[in-house]
């Protein structure tokens, strides 16, 4: 059923449109079933003004019968649910309403929105006679004439008052007047459009990702938006301000009523938000070379974050299940690598990754190509260790990087947009640089002293409780973390780690990463 601020015109023809898609065998309400239910009642308010714009109801209704007999269906039945079309009708029908100031939104409103949206309806109809401008013309107040002043106005020798548009402009003398209001109209609405966009993709971040790094950097961006639309006189843009009359406010089209899920929103309106940057910065010019440049960053900053965005998202999919991440040396697995990766694998570890020091490209390569084998067969991850070029040669689904190896950027010029390229990370700047360079996920630590690896210096468990806070890209704890230690990960806030010889050295790879697994939340 329509919202309370529809009027009981609305809601009969409403009830009317439900019968006829009955009767037509129809699984929900469309545009062709809601114009037949305004003309439902011969009387009425939409029958009226379709007899005003040239047209016999008794004609169309006909014509949207389609040979069905007189009479509607019952009633008793649950309502069909309205389809995408018919739902973006009645939200158009209330903005409609609301530029006319209306308290309510009445069957004209909602028969000019239908008119203009649904081709079909209106082809049907103007095969008949019916002319669209007439119902225009009798639905939408034309416009005051202007206002007749005894003496002309000049305004060329008038200092600009506080708050004028004119006044931010640096060559504020010499542009007529309308040229400064068509300007304030379009850096209004395209800074209208900035904030809002803004603010569904910040939400995403805060509440879908429940990322507070991300979240920050949306927010700042906001900020930073506002202190550069500073030069704008507030009073000038509302001034300039028209949505009665804008003639883009009722044309859509059905993909603008679309969206798959919340990925999906927080994409389109990164877009969006591009799109309305670009036209601050190319009109901002006109006001001030500032604003143009101060746009022309704040549209570099969101390329960036629409990157990490939407790649941390894919990435938080592809990784949602993998807990486990095993790094493999051969030198390390008591039970020989091909036994530890197809073993540890069945316990349920998710990821492996072949980590060599001091073996020839050959070797490592060979080698690489049968851990490529091996966790395919097993159904899991596997991930090159340093090496881009032999992931891709090997065709790995990844490759992870330390921080002295090349940037995520080239990694990915290698191995493809597709690719998981992971960073080890030690403290918090280096999360956030991974997190903005495009990283799918981090490696957290080293966490505790191992027998693995000596570190110079750890970066603890406080650490892993920084990270965790920071941002919900997918993290593994790693570092001396075996079934001594991965409680105290857990506490930490580790909901994934990483191991070596806690599994690679067990005499059961299998039990051994099973056990780690059941540590985890």
């Amino acid at each position: 059923m329509p919202p309370p601020d529809f009027t009981p015109a609305v809601e009969r023809a409403l009830e009317a449109a439900q019968g006829w898609a009955r009767r037509q065998g129809a699984d929900d309400v469309r545009p062709l079933h809601l114009l037949r239910g305004l003309l439902d009642e011969e009387e009425g308010r939409a029958a009226a003004l379709l007899r005003a714009a040239g047209l016999d109801p008794a004609a169309a209704r006909a014509a949207l019968d389609g040979g069905t007999s007189d009479g509607v269906a019952p009633h008793a039945e649950a309502p069909l649910p309205l389809h995408a079309s018919t739902q973006g009708v009645f939200r158009a029908a209330r903005r409609l309403a609301e530029d006319l100031l209306e308290t309510g939104v009445a069957s004209e409103a909602l028969l000019l929105t239908l008119l203009r949206r649904d081709e079909a309806a209106r082809g049907t109809l103007e095969a008949l006679g019916f002319a669209l401008a007439r119902l225009e013309d009798a639905v939408v107040p034309a416009p005051k004439p202007p206002l007749a002043l005894d003496d002309p106005l000049d305004l060329g020798g008038a200092a600009p008052a506080a708050g004028d548009f004119a006044a931010a402009r640096p060559d504020a003398g010499g542009k007529p007047p309308a040229a400064d209001l068509d300007t304030a109209r379009i850096l209004d609405a395209a800074a209208n459009r900035a904030r809002e966009a803004l603010r569904v993709a910040e939400d995403y971040c805060r509440f879908a990702l429940d990322d507070a790094l991300l979240t920050g950097e949306l927010k700042r961006l906001r900020h930073d938006l506002a202190a550069a639309l500073e030069v704008l006189p507030p009073l000038s843009l509302l001034a300039a301000r028209e949505t009665l009359r804008d003639v883009g406010v009722s044309l859509s089209t059905a993909r603008e009523e679309e969206r798959r899920s919340p990925r999906d929103v927080a994409f389109v309106n990164l877009k969006r938000l591009q799109e309305a940057l670009r036209s601050l910065e190319e009109y901002g010019k006109v006001v001030s070379p500032d604003l143009g440049r101060a746009a022309e960053a704040l549209r570099y900053r969101s390329y960036t974050l629409e990157r990490v965005v939407l790649l941390g998202a894919a990435a938080r999919q592809r990784l949602a299940t993998a807990r486990l991440y095993v790094l493999v040396t051969a030198a390390l697995c008591k039970t020989g690598i091909e036994r530890v990766v197809k073993e540890a694998a069945a316990g349920g570890a998710s990821v492996f990754q072949l980590r060599e020091k001091g073996v020839d490209d050959r070797e490592l390569l060979g080698r690489a190509r049968q851990m490529r084998r091996w966790t395919r067969e097993a159904g899991v991850l596997f991930v090159m260790n340093d090496r881009p070029d032999l992931a891709r040669l090997a065709e790995a689904d990844g490759v992870h990087l330390g921080q002295a190896d090349m940037p995520v950027k080239d990694a990915r010029r290698v191995l493809g947009p597709e690719a998981l390229v992971g960073v080890s990370t030690h403290d918090l700047d280096q999360v956030k640089r991974a997190v903005l360079d495009g990283a799918s996920y981090l490696g957290v630590g080293p966490t505790f002293p191992s027998d693995t690896k000596a570190f110079r210096e750890l970066a603890g468990p406080e650490f892993v409780r920084r990270a965790a806070a920071a941002t919900t890209l997918p993290a593994f704890v790693l570092g001396g973390v075996n079934h001594e230690t991965v409680g105290k990960a857990v506490e930490a806030g580790a909901r994934r780690v990483a191991v070596s010889q806690a599994v690679c050295a067990a005499d059961d790879p299998r039990t051994a990463a099973a056990e780690l697994l059941r540590a985890l939340p």
